[in-house]
């Protein structure tokens, strides 16, 4: 875990949120050192009157136990040396994307250090700040704000987030079939090897198998020449 060459040519997919939180959990508890904790600042805003009970029908915990998939959670735990990912675009020229993977490499009282692990800044060393962060799209009647460091722990992550790495051994882990359009192209197509590719597939009664079901919609198909097509162009 100390070698930052291995940490960035290898991660774990999975199609969600759920499998990839258990995942980064368990390797986390392996991992020797100090746990530290950061808890978020959570609050709404709403447009009504001030007097009124809008603000009392949402505890303070109930809004530290929302977790939506753009913002971090409330607790964040966290120990030196761990691979996380920037969840927000911070300095782009410095390399500081949404996306961008790095190591911890110190666990401060306001801020946490990370050293970049890929790209053309790898190597370089920032302090990573608590943000302020607004959820854009969502259900909710009021205007949700947390205020945390916009970091996750990123040993395994979902086929989504991983769209446009390049990675050297992908560990793809379905314990449950995927859900959405080319999910599965997208996940085999991140390793640039195809011995670096592993899979894992479970059955629903808990079994491994070698068969999972991969989601194409059948309207790509619709506008496809066909043979008779091609003979009136020729």
């Amino acid at each position: 875990m100390s070698s930052h060459s291995y940490l960035r040519s290898r991660a774990i997919l999975t199609p969600t949120n759920f499998v990839v939180d258990d995942i980064n959990k368990s390797i986390l508890e392996k991992i020797p050192g100090n746990l530290h904790t950061y808890l978020s600042q959570d609050s709404i805003d709403d447009a009504g009157d001030e007097d009124n009970d809008f603000r009392s029908a949402f505890p303070v915990e109930y809004l530290n136990s929302l977790n939506m998939p753009c913002i971090p959670k409330h607790k964040l735990n966290i120990k030196v040396g761990v691979v996380v990912m920037l969840m927000r675009n911070l300095n782009q020229i410095m390399g500081l994307c949404n996306g961008m993977r790095m190591s911890v490499t110190s666990c401060k009282k306001n801020s946490i250090e990370c050293e970049i692990l890929c790209g053309s800044h790898v190597g370089s060393k920032h302090l990573i700040p608590r943000i302020e962060m607004i959820p854009t799209d969502t259900s909710w009647p009021f205007e949700f704000k947390r205020i945390q460091f916009p970091l996750h722990i990123c040993y395994a992550m979902t086929i989504n987030k991983s769209q446009g790495q390049s990675l050297d051994t992908v560990g793809l882990y379905l314990p449950r079939a995927v859900f959405s359009h080319g999910h599965v192209y997208v996940a085999i197509s991140r390793v640039t090897r195809p011995e670096g590719l592993h899979t894992l597939i479970d059955n629903d009664d808990g079994t491994t198998t070698n068969i999972t079901s991969n989601v194409a919609y059948e309207e790509v198909f619709y506008n496809l020449p066909s043979i008779n097509d091609e003979n009136v162009s020729d």
